[in-house]
């Protein structure tokens, strides 16, 4: 119910008549004057209550009147009567019906009263209620009610006294609260205040309306009472305490703060009058130190007073708070003064309320930034916040280290750091019961034998005082132990947390701000105020060292978990804050500061010290305080969790980890994986102290890099206890979350985290040098780690990623090394495997760029890390083989970058990786690849490892040209656009196209490049694989062959095929000729094979024979080409240089060859053992079937169709050229050509050697020699139009040659199967069969053809002569082949006498045909024949073979048959005088050899010889005599002295006496005789010279025999009984046969033929033969006998017959 109501004015009116009646009633007896007072008002009131509406203004009005009858009640001053009236003022108050001027009466009457000491209570009561209804008190009155109630609170009443205070303290509020309302109403309207001059006198408030100024008058004389200075308004004051002064000015202050703000005479005030004061009472508290004795000082110092100190520093606090922007000097003398108070030297209580008020400023973070923009970033200006934070610090470090005199309780703190009984005992005093576990269970700080309790001051965020609110204690309080510093300690952590949170929420709107501008602006940069930035960072920069200080010094000294947490929380956020706002040095720091937390204490890690080094050179200094950053003490009191192994070098053995260094890692992981982004630089920190840390808990890392707990490899085994046991797993857990995170973390970050890793990894290689300890893997793995969560942005952190992995794959240290690999591979598989956006068969660069760290990999020798190296390449190729696309060359790279001296296991990984590409990816690969894949293959050929890999590879190789040859039409169409591209980038730069084989289309080169690394592989040192790579070259070019384009078959022969028969050539000429021992093991080399020369040799032979084979097959192809005819010649040389090389092997296989290029087919007949060396060679014959080669159903149109193609190119390969190309293959030049390579060969081959053959000379085998020869015919074919005499004289001395060449002791049972057998070898036949060829094709050639004849028969009969006088090699000695021994190296002269028969047979023959020939007759050809026989005939049984002069004698028979005849018709040209002589010498030394028949000839034998002479004498009689006249006289003459010699001497001196009768040849001598005879009287002499030829020489028969008869007497005589020699006898034998058959002659013979001289010579021989009678031996006597028989006919009358004689 409101006052105004009219209920209530009723019942006001009711009241008052009621009050007023009881007052009358009171004083009716005592004092009537107010009785009749009370009755008056009684009337007064009716008449107002029925005269007026408004009866309360009414009221007002008249309020004096109505007042009087109370007021004169008070001054009875009845207690009973003073209480009902100021009772029913009380009431009139309340329903404001109290006038100005009644108010004033009405303060009057209560001073009377004051002043009498009535009803004190009461009095306060009724002001109260006077000043708070209404507004009518002002100015004096005012002023009086005020210092009414200042006197009632000094009074001796304690209730009085106190309510009093309170009632001031509401008086005051009211005051104050009248000028609010006041300036409220007049708020909308605008005063013209008239100026107010700066230094205007304090009393000129005029400016101010009236509730203003009371406020104003009140205010100031407060200052004044305070000042204890007398007040100016406040008249009446008698007494006043500064510390009521105080708290009053303090809530004035804190309650009404816009009344100083708003208007300049408070502000005023406070400047001139509040802050002075306030300096001024500080003063005593400055001066005093505690400890130093008032009298050592000249002046005695006031003590400082508790509780004015601690009210002052409220005021501070509210100035402070509420006035700084007006204040700014001022406070910051204030605050310079609190910092001071923070001093060691001041007492307990003063400390502690100072730090109580910074407590206050810590929680106002914005207070603090206007200190700091205020002062510390002004020039000359103290640095108040730095102060502030650093003096916190200060203090906190002086609680640990000066234990204070001021307070007793410090003193108690337990002097050494252990939790031992001792210490409990020393607080039992204290009452803390004397049990250790304080310690447990009481959250405390502890550092260096201090210990200080923390106790719960005040909420986080709030500053709670303690001692700040003790306004009732005038004595100083005694602060207990652990006070302040939990105050402080609270303070610093507000402080951070009110800093850190508002400095990012600005930071957080300003980055909203930044987004939003960017969403809006996309082409501007978003600019920040700078202003707010300089703010930020000064804060920092102002407050971090003293924090930090502090914060460590806590940090260590803790012993509580929560406290820990705290300490590293702010640690933390001041971290993560310094990091946003880009100030790296604290942010070091800070991260140091934690770091160094998490270590074993004393742990030297270097990144740590260093930093250490920078922050402890920093030494702050506050008013003559330095803080220090403190080292950590050794002896804390945590509990021990793990023991394990440092990684640094020092502190040697264990070192141990306490359950706070597991907390701090714990926060710096939480740091690092909240706050990564703005770590920077100091990831580096960061991660070297959890790489140790997770060293000494010995976590290893695991596949994909996450550390897992392992055991240690050396050294004692970590020790851990079952606490940080559970706790292991998640640290590592958070570990790898913490790097799975940093795929949040911005680029630059990332780069800094990379950074870190690699320069932590760099130091783990450095120490992991030269020493066998296990080094700490913690980088590479994280690298891992980082690199496989950020494969989306893989790209811009590879490059160092890698690079630095490369590096650490070279380490010597195997475990480093192999992680690194391990590390790189995972990452290389991973970044082929992600999902990249736009995928990786899009984006090669990124490919490439993945892959080129496997290619380095390839520069590393270390083997572990090649084989790591080589497996990752097998795992791509299995997982991405198909979509490596440009990647392909990177990988084909790493695969064939082997080198011998790598080992076999990394050689054979490398090759099972070639084999899984050729054998499944050839097909995906881009085919420019495919020459890679080419030079791959050959490389793992020419490796010497691993020979069965050499060999797969060449096998690889076939595969490759397979997959060319099917899919040709699609790789040439590939490598087609591809070279058009090529040429326009070539073109646009200007350059020319630059690769192998250039002019060639691609297609071709890939050919190419193939065919020359199979070239390159025939030349390896080893013979099996130039075998096999032989072999699969010649099949290639043959089965593929058909696919090149013309024009690289010139480059095919030139750079390929020639090349290589250069290449084997030099190496086989040049090959060591060193026996080679059995091949290690027990492999045997056959003897053929058992030198490096005898291998080439095969290589030699198998290159050669592809190289011809291809010539053959390829004829047609290769003759289009232009340089046909110099390939030809190449071809040839390389033919005749095989041939001549020094090993039959070779030169045998180069004449196959030859053979082949000519196409000449050989038979092989059996005797020539060494077989068809090709076949030999496992060289197939390639033909290609024309159909199937171009694969099924997919002819390769080029030019023609490849079908056309093969069947026009395989034409070549039968013997017949294809139809219309006999021109072609006829060319003579290349014939002619083919004719001098076979002509410098055998010559080269068979000129004997020159020097004496001590040093054995190569001489070539006979299979070389037979094939040589068998050349010739078939070459002789195409080149016979124009082959000359010369020609001809050139090959005969080549066939002479080869004749003559000896044969090896140790070969010859294979040729010659044994000497008594007459066989040809097949170089004899060969021979002779040249020489037949020859001769049929002058038979059937032109007429001057013909002259060549007599140089065939010339060369014949050089061979003919070799039956008795074997040829010459050089000056070689040949053994006879019966004398050689076969093992051992000699050599053996060959059979020739079947060759030279032969070869007489041939020359009959021959002769046969040609003997008519004008040639034949013009050279002698007959003499010759003559002449050539003449030796065998005269050797006769001289002879090596009997049948020599037998068949020679036949063939002169037979020669003469034909030659005589025609010798006797051109007998007038004289062409053959010369021949005549020859013969008589033949028919002479023929029938009267020299040589004796051998002794072991029987009879039959000789009898058949005899035979033979007697046919040859018969050839005399039958075809020469009979035409003397057409011959040469001396040559019959010779005839017949021959026929003469015979018919009497021609007895053999060497047969026995038996069988003398028998070998006399007296059937020889006999038709010698005859002969001799029937030409002697041949009555059919043409001329008388003839005739007397004849007669001569019988005469000189006849004489001969006398004489020999003669000298037998004689002899006989003479020898007494002695036999005559045998000689003589046989010798008288034949003259006594002699004289018998001349007997029998003359008998048959006309007598008018025989001269009469010859009658008597023969008549004169009878006395002569009677003498011999007398001889003894039966053998001359029964030849005498024979001998005498016949002159029985001479028994006639001499008469007749001298007459005959005479006529």
């Amino acid at each position: 119910m409101s006052t105004s109501s009219p209920e209530a004015v009723k019942k006001l009116l009711e009241n008052m008549q009621t009050d007023l009646r009881s007052l009358s009633m009171e004083c009716k007896k005592k004092f009537p004057p107010v009785k009749e007072a009370a009755e008056s008002g009684i009337v007064k009131i009716k008449t107002i209550a029925a005269r007026n509406t408004d009866i309360l203004a009414a009221l007002k009005e008249n309020s004096s009147e109505v007042v009087q009858p109370f007021l004169m009640g008070c001054g009875t001053k009845e207690p009973k009567i003073t209480q009902l009236c100021l009772a029913a003022i009380q009431r009139l108050m309340s329903h404001e019906v109290v006038s100005e001027a009644a108010a004033g009466n009405i303060i009057n009457m209560l001073w009377q009263l004051m002043e009498n000491g009535l009803e004190e209570l009461k009095l306060l009561q009724t002001v109260l209620v006077l000043l708070t209804t209404n507004t009518v008190v002002h100015d004096e009155v005012l002023s009086k009610a005020i210092v009414l109630c200042f006197r009632l609170h000094f009074t001796k009443d304690n209730i009085t006294n106190n309510t009093a205070a309170a009632t001031v303290r509401q008086v005051v509020t009211v005051v104050f609260e009248r000028m609010v309302a006041e300036d409220e109403r007049f708020k909308g309207i605008v005063e013209q205040q008239p100026p107010v001059q700066g230094n205007t006198n304090r009393r000129s408030v005029s400016t101010l309306r009236p509730s203003a100024k009371d406020a104003y008058m009140l205010f100031q004389d407060l200052c004044q009472l305070v000042n204890a200075d007398a007040p100016y308004w406040l008249v009446g004051m008698t007494e006043m305490t500064r510390t009521f002064g105080l708290e009053l000015l303090e809530s004035v202050l804190n309650d009404f703060p816009g009344v100083f703000l708003q208007h300049q005479e408070f502000s005023f005030l406070l400047k001139e009058r509040v802050c002075p004061l306030v300096i001024k009472l500080f003063s005593p508290n400055i001066k005093f130190r505690q400890g130093s004795s008032s009298a050592a000082s000249p002046a005695p110092v006031e003590k400082p007073y508790f509780p004015i100190c601690m009210r002052l520093l409220r005021v501070v606090s509210v100035l402070i708070k509420h006035f700084y922007s007006l204040l700014v000097t001022e406070c910051e003398i204030f605050l310079s003064l609190l910092v001071k108070f923070l001093d060691g030297e001041k007492p307990q209580w003063l400390r502690a309320v100072a730090v109580e008020s910074v407590h206050r400023l810590c929680v106002q973070p914005h207070l603090l930034r206007s200190f700091c923009q205020s002062y510390d970033m002004k020039q000359h200006s103290t640095k108040v916040f730095r102060d502030i934070v650093n003096a916190l610090g200060s203090f906190i470090q002086s609680l640990f280290i000066v234990p204070n005199a001021g307070n007793t309780a410090a003193v108690s703190a337990p002097a050494a750091g252990s939790a031992s009984g001792a210490q409990g005992t020393a607080q039992g005093g204290q009452g803390t019961g004397g049990s250790s576990g304080v310690l447990t269970t009481q959250a405390a700080f502890e550092y260096r034998g201090t210990w200080i309790p923390l106790m719960t001051v005040s909420v986080q965020g709030s500053a709670k005082a303690t001692y700040l609110e003790m306004l009732d204690k005038v004595e100083p309080p005694s602060i207990p132990e652990g006070y302040a510093m939990s105050v402080a300690f609270s303070a610093l952590l507000d402080l951070v947390r009110g800093i850190t949170s508002m400095i990012e929420r600005e930071l957080a709107v300003e980055e909203k701000a930044a987004a939003e501008f960017r969403e809006n602006h996309p082409d501007q940069e978003w600019e920040p105020q700078p202003g707010a930035h300089l703010v930020w960072e000064e804060m920092v920069n102002a407050c971090w060292c003293g924090l930090l200080a502090a914060l460590s010094l806590l940090l260590d000294a803790s012993t509580d978990e929560t406290a820990t947490e705290n300490i590293l929380k702010a640690e933390l956020t001041m971290a993560s804050l310094c990091g946003r706002l880009g100030l790296v040095t604290p942010r070091d720091a800070f991260i140091t500061a934690i770091c160094k937390a998490s270590l074993p204490p004393h742990y030297a890690l270097t990144v740590l010290s260093s930093n250490a080094a920078n922050l402890s050179s920093k030494a702050y200094s506050i008013q003559g305080h330095s803080v220090q950053i403190i080292s950590p003490s050794s002896e804390s009191h945590q509990q021990v969790v793990a023991v394990g192994q440092p990684l640094t070098a020092q502190p040697q053995g264990t070192v141990v980890l306490t359950a706070k260094n597991i907390q701090c890692m714990r926060t710096l992981l939480n740091l690092a994986h909240c706050h990564g982004a703005v770590l920077g630089t100091s990831w580096q920190l960061v991660l070297a102290t959890l790489q140790h840390l997770v060293w000494i808990l010995g976590l290893k890392p695991g596949v994909g890099g996450a550390l897992k707990p392992g055991r240690a490899v050396e050294g004692p085994s970590t020790v851990l206890t079952t606490a940080v046991m559970t706790d292991l797993p998640v640290i590592s857990n958070i570990l790898s979350r913490l790097f799975e995170s940093s795929q949040y973390l911005d680029d630059v970050s990332l780069h800094h985290l990379i950074n870190a890793l690699c320069s932590l990894s760099l130091e783990a290689m450095e120490m992991a040098y030269g020493n066998n300890k296990e080094p700490s893997l913690f980088a590479v793995a994280k690298l891992l780690e980082t690199g496989l969560v950020n494969m989306d942005r893989i790209e811009i952190l590879w490059r160092p990623l890698t690079g630095h992995l490369l590096e650490v794959c070279q380490h010597p240290n195997s475990r480093m090394r192999e992680w690194g690999a391990e590390a790189l591979t995972a990452l290389i598989k991973a970044g082929l495997a992600y999902k990249h956006d736009p995928p990786l068969a899009q984006n090669q660069r990124l490919q490439l760029l993945l892959l080129n760290p496997l290619k380095e990999l390839s520069n590393v020798l270390h083997a572990d890390i090649r084989q790591k190296q080589l497996e990752c390449v097998l795992q791509i190729l299995q997982s991405h083989g198909d979509s490596l696309g440009p990647g392909w060359p990177l990988v084909l790279g790493v695969i064939g970058a082997i080198r011998n001296d790598q080992g076999e296991s990394l050689i054979r990984t490398a090759f099972q990786c070639l084999q899984l590409v050729v054998t499944d990816f050839l097909p995906t690969m881009p085919c420019t690849c495919l020459q890679i894949v080419v030079d791959v293959a050959g490389s793992f050929g020419l490796q010497n490892q691993e020979l069965n890999i050499s060999l797969t590879s060449i096998g690889l190789l076939w595969n490759i040209s397979d997959y060319f040859f099917q899919r040709g039409e699609a790789i040439i169409q590939e490598l087609e656009t591809e070279e058009e591209a090529l040429q326009k980038q070539a073109q646009e730069k200007g350059e020319t196209l630059n690769r192998p084989f250039h002019p060639a289309p691609p297609f071709d080169c890939l050919w190419l490049c193939l065919y020359a690394k199979l070239g390159e592989l025939c030349v390896d040192p080893r013979p099996a694989v130039r075998k096999s790579a032989g072999q699969t070259l010649f099949s290639t070019i043959a089965a593929h062959g058909t696919l090149l384009q013309q024009p690289t078959w010139h480059i095919v022969v030139w750079k390929v095929l020639f090349q290589l028969l250069d290449c084997v050539r030099t190496s086989s000429t040049t090959a060591d000729k060193e026996k080679i021992e059995s091949g290690g093991g027990n492999i045997l080399i056959h003897h053929s094979r058992d030198t490096a020369e005898k291998q080439w040799a095969e290589t030699w032979v198998l290159t050669l024979a592809g190289v011809a084979r291809i010539f053959n097959t390829r004829r047609y192809l290769l003759q289009q080409l232009g340089d046909f005819f110099e390939a030809w010649e190449v071809l040839l040389n390389h033919i005749q240089s095989a041939a001549l090389s020094k090993n039959n092997e070779v030169s045998l296989a180069a004449l196959k060859s030859f053979q082949e290029i000519l196409q000449i087919v050989t038979p092989v007949k059996d005797s020539d053992r060494a077989g068809d060396a090709l076949a030999a060679m496992g060289v197939p014959p390639v033909l290609i079937d024309p159909l199937s080669a171009s694969g099924p159903g997919r002819p390769l149109l080029r030019s023609d169709s490849l079908v056309e193609r093969l069947t026009r190119y395989n034409g070549a390969e039968l013997q017949a050229p294809p139809p219309g190309e006999e021109s072609a293959l006829e060319d003579s030049a290349l014939w002619w050509s083919a004719w001098n390579t076979w002509y410098r060969t055998g010559t080269d081959s068979t000129r004997p050697p020159s020097g004496p053959t001590e040093k054995l000379s190569f001489i070539p085998s006979q299979p070389f020699l037979t094939a040589l020869i068998q050349i010739f015919p078939a070459l002789y074919q195409h080149i016979k139009a124009n082959f000359s005499m010369e020609d001809l004289k050139k090959l005969g001395v080549i066939l002479h040659g080869a004749v003559s060449v000896p044969i090896s002791s140790d070969a010859s049972p294979f040729i010659l199967p044994s000497y008594t057998e007459a066989v040809l070898t097949s170089l004899q036949e060969a021979v002779l069969t040249a020489l037949d060829v020859l001769q049929k094709a002058i038979c059937v050639g032109p007429e001057n053809l013909q002259v060549m004849y007599p140089a065939i028969f010339e060369q014949l009969l050089l061979f003919v002569e070799f039956s008795c006088k074997p040829p010459q090699y050089g000056r070689m000695e040949t053994k006879h082949v019966a004398n050689a021994k076969y093992n051992q190296a000699e050599w053996v002269a060959l059979n020739y006498v079947p060759f030279a028969e032969r070869s007489l047979e041939v020359v009959v023959d021959l002769y046969h045909k040609t003997a008519c020939h004008k040639a034949v007759i013009g050279e002698k050809v007959l003499q010759n024949i003559i002449k050539a026989l003449r030796m065998p005939l005269g050797l006769k049984y001289a002879c090596p073979s009997e049948s020599t002069w037998k068949l020679a004698v036949s063939s002169l028979l037979k020669v003469l048959s034909i030659g005589l005849p025609v010798a006797r018709q051109h007998a007038s040209s004289g062409k053959f005088d010369t021949m005549w002589p020859e013969l008589a010498n033949a028919f002479e030394d023929f029938l009267f050899t020299k040589s004796t028949p051998p002794d072991n000839l029987s009879i039959q034998e000789f009898q058949k010889n005899e035979a033979v002479d007697v046919e040859v004498v018969q050839l005399i009689s039958t075809e020469i005599l009979p035409f003397a006249n057409f011959i040469p006289k001396d040559f019959v003459g010779q005839i017949m002295a021959m026929l003469n010699k015979g018919s009497i001497h021609s007895q053999s001196p060497s047969f026995t006496e038996a069988e003398i009768d028998v070998r006399m040849r007296e059937e020889f001598s006999k038709v010698c005789f005859e002969t001799l005879l029937q030409f002697s009287f041949s009555n059919k002499v043409s001329t008388p010279q003839e005739g007397y030829i004849s007669r001569m020489a019988l005469s000189v028969l006849l004489k001969r025999s006398q004489d020999v008869l003669r000298r037998y007497v004689e002899d006989e005589r003479l020898s007494g009984r002695c036999p005559l020699p045998r000689q003589q006898v046989t010798e008288i034998i034949f003259v006594l046969k002699a004289i018998s058959t001349l007997m029998d002659s003359l008998k048959k013979t006309h007598p008018e033929n025989v001269d009469g001289n010859t009658w008597a010579q023969v008549i004169a021989l009878y006395p002569t033969l009677v003498e011999c009678i007398t001889c003894s031996s039966s053998e001359v006597s029964s030849a005498l006998k024979e001998a005498l028989g016949p002159f029985k006919d001479f028994m006639q009358p001499p008469v007749s017959k001298v007459q005959n004689g005479e006529s």
